[in-house]
């Protein structure tokens, strides 16, 4: 029996507390961090006391089975209080419905949400009850004395987690959350969850390290036993543990030697995934991101972020035909700061024009700055292909940033170590992968045989490869065994630097595996595989894979080895 595309379950998870999950089960990807396509869950929270409160209604996707659910529960004429974690315009939709049910309910929100649902939302204006700083507070009776800490980042400038000391629940928004439906209200096992934990933390927080760190020394002196994000299960096995995986991913972002200042502005979204991509290529690469939203910065961060970065990117949306005030405001102060020898990018959404667009690229250029990449140009909302050259776009805007640094630096000898490390051999072999309307391959020689049964072998990704996204478990690929004597052309082909969003498989014979992985018909021997396991090892993943089939294509030739001289490089 399959399970419904879309419900809402139901649970009493703390005193006088109700989770409403609603639940996709479709392998959605409408933005980067759904990327993983294992559905997700809108979680909402109902906290029923002489007052009621709910915390974080879904968006307009979930509207009519939300509001059919939460009627099922109580009558609707006992809410007393919104609380939202953050505004957007998708969320906007369900909280008009609400209000023009509810004449007389209060919406707590931020000051910047408050700003921002004014302009999404005028008719909310009457109900807005703004909350300041962490020492507001919200009675609703019986014990549950919530309190509020505000979480801005650049994506959510409007972040607030609310604290219930009685029932110690955090109610964390955006934060600590994962994309995935399961029937599982609560975290079982710290395992299962932190690769999704860990990827959902890489799309929507790595390029705003300095702001989480921020928002976790906030939250983190919290006495809660419980986190309850607005994705995913409730975190309720080892909470703190997570707020430390996420200040350890955080600080591994600032730590980092290189930044690009990223500088942007969405007027519905758009432009922000664009920028998030941008962001997760960068990241991967081993670059930091100081994401700044220029609706919400000071002139003086965007300066200090330029200033310190050894690379910017601009984005906008066009609205009416222009650029928006902020964006030109950012613009100015970038012209006037950032030098010449910084790399430069452009990129935005829009719905009929791109002047907004071209404005940034002409000012820069004529401004005597390079761009690094051609303008990236969406038109309403971007697609997975969009995003999977977007990321491209990042990581190869980043691995710019490294080599003019490494060309910078004298080269010295290979140590002793280095050149032993060098001695280990490897067979030489393409990996190829297929994911939709996404394909990538790379030329790996650190492939080893890891079990007999199941089959079994691991493959070391570098975490700046384009494949390394379509190799998450459950997903599947082809490993082609290179032939000795014939291997230069293939090795030349895949070694050779491809464009973002270049066909990697363009005049090279292929057949399609069951999977849909290509199969080089040039190999020695395939084997169709799916990924079951990945640790990550400084600066590649290590992936584990089962094998599934696999053919000798030439049974009288041999394997292609890899010899080096050093173990800095392959």
């Amino acid at each position: 029996m399959t399970s419904p595309p879309r419900d809402v379950q139901l649970y009493a998870m703390a005193a006088g507390t109700t989770v409403l999950r609603c639940r996709s089960w479709n392998r959605l990807r409408f933005e980067i961090e759904y990327g993983l396509e294992r559905g997700t869950t809108a979680n909402s929270y109902l906290i029923q006391a002489d007052r009621v409160a709910l915390i974080d209604p879904p968006g307009e996707s979930f509207s009519d089975i939300f509001l059919a659910a939460l009627e099922g529960h109580i009558d609707l004429s006992q809410l007393n209080y919104i609380v939202l974690g953050h505004i957007n315009p998708n969320r906007v939709e369900t909280l008009k419905i609400l209000l023009k049910r509810l004449p007389d309910i209060a919406v707590v929100c931020s000051n910047p949400a408050a700003l921002a649902l004014k302009d999404l939302l005028p008719e909310a204006s009457p109900h807005l009850r703004v909350i300041r700083s962490g020492d507001d507070r919200l009675d609703l009776g019986q014990g549950h004395h919530l309190q509020f800490e505000l979480i801005p980042t650049p994506r959510y400038p409007g972040g607030l987690a609310t604290f219930d000391p009685y029932s110690q629940v955090l109610y964390s928004d955006k934060f600590f959350g994962a994309h995935r439906c399961d029937d599982a209200v609560f975290d079982l096992s710290w395992q299962d969850l932190l690769e999704d934990r860990r990827y959902y933390f890489d799309c929507l927080f790595a390029a705003s390290a300095r702001q989480v760190l921020a928002a976790l020394g906030r939250v983190a002196t919290l006495p809660f036993q419980t986190l309850a994000p607005g994705h995913g299960p409730v975190v309720r096995y080892s909470p703190r543990e997570l707020v430390q995986s996420y200040r350890d991913w955080g600080q591994a972002q600032t730590s980092q030697d290189l930044s690009v200042a990223l500088i942007y502005a969405s007027a519905y979204g758009n432009t922000a995934t664009i920028a998030q991509a941008l962001a997760r290529g960068i990241t991967k690469a081993g670059v930091s991101v100081e994401s700044i939203n220029a609706e919400q910065a000071s002139p003086d961060e965007i300066k200090t972020a330029v200033e310190g970065s050894a690379g910017f990117l601009m984005g906008s949306p066009t609205l009416g035909g222009h650029t928006p005030t902020p964006m030109q405001t950012a613009l100015g102060i970038v012209l006037s700061t950032a030098s010449k020898t910084q790399p430069a990018g452009v990129f935005g959404s829009f719905g009929w024009s791109g002047e907004a667009i071209d404005l940034l690229e002409g000012k820069l250029k004529d401004g005597g700055y390079s761009l690094a990449f051609e303008p990236i140009r969406v038109k309403f909302k971007p697609t997975d292909v969009t995003l999977k050259y977007c990321e491209e776009v990042g990581t190869d805007f980043a691995q710019g940033l490294k080599k003019a640094t490494r060309a910078k630096q004298p080269r010295t000898p290979a140590s002793a170590v280095e050149q032993a490390v060098g001695r280990i051999v490897g067979s030489l072999c393409i990996v190829t992968a297929r994911h939709g309307e996404v394909s990538s391959a790379m030329l790996a020689s650190w492939v080893s045989q890891a079990s007999f049964a199941p089959p079994g072998f691991t493959v070391a990704v570098a975490k700046d490869r384009a494949i390394e996204s379509l190799l998450y478990p459950g997903y599947g690929f082809v490993l082609n065994i290179l032939a000795e004597g014939r291997h230069l052309g293939p090795m030349k082909h895949f070694l050779k630097p491809f464009a973002p969003g270049e066909d990697r498989f363009a005049e090279i014979e292929t057949e399609v595996a069951e999977n849909g992985a290509p199969i080089l018909t040039e190999a020695i021997a395939y084997l169709e595989c799916t990924v079951e396991q990945r640790m990550e090892c400084g600066d590649h993943w290590l992936v584990y894979a089962t094998v599934q089939a696999g053919r000798v294509l030439d049974g009288n030739g041999k394997t292609a080895i890899h010899h080096r001289k050093t173990g800095t490089h392959y």
